[in-house]
C-alpha cells in the first residue's frame, strides 16, 4: 500500500495510560494524526511538550485543561495548545479526539 493511505484496519493501537489507547494515523516530519480512544473516567494526564496540539472532539466529553483553564468539551468541539503548555483531560465519558500535531511526536513512532 502506498505511504499517501492509512488503513486502521490495519494499524496497531498503543496502550498509553489506564483506559486509553491511541492508533498513529497519517504523518510525515512535520505534522502527524493520532486517534486517542478514551474509556469513561480515564484521564489523559496534564503533561506539556514542545509541540503545537489542536484536538477534535470526535465521539464523547471531555473535561479538558489547557494551561490551567478548563473547559467541558462535546462533539465537534475543540481545543488548541501552544507549545510547552501544560494541558490534559479527563472522559465524562467513553469518547475520541482526534489530535493533530506539527511537528510530528517521534517518540510515538519508536517501538514500545
Amino acid at each position: 500500500m502506498s505511504a499517501a493511505f492509512v488503513r486502521t484496519s490495519v494499524v496497531p493501537w498503543q496502550p498509553t495510560e489506564p483506559g486509553v489507547r491511541r492508533q498513529i494515523l497519517g504523518h510525515g516530519p512535520d505534522l502527524m494524526m493520532v486517534r486517542v480512544e478514551f474509556e469513561a473516567v480515564a484521564v489523559g494526564t496534564i503533561h506539556h511538550h514542545p509541540h503545537r496540539q489542536v484536538s477534535y472532539v470526535a465521539a464523547g466529553s471531555f473535561d479538558v485543561t489547557v494551561n490551567g483553564e478548563r473547559a467541558t468539551l462535546a462533539i465537534g468541539d475543540c481545543f488548541f495548545v501552544a507549545a510547552d503548555l501544560p494541558h490534559g483531560v479527563v472522559a465524562r465519558e467513553a469518547g475520541t479526539l482526534i489530535d493533530v500535531f506539527t511537528p510530528a511526536r517521534d517518540e510515538f513512532l519508536a517501538p514500545r
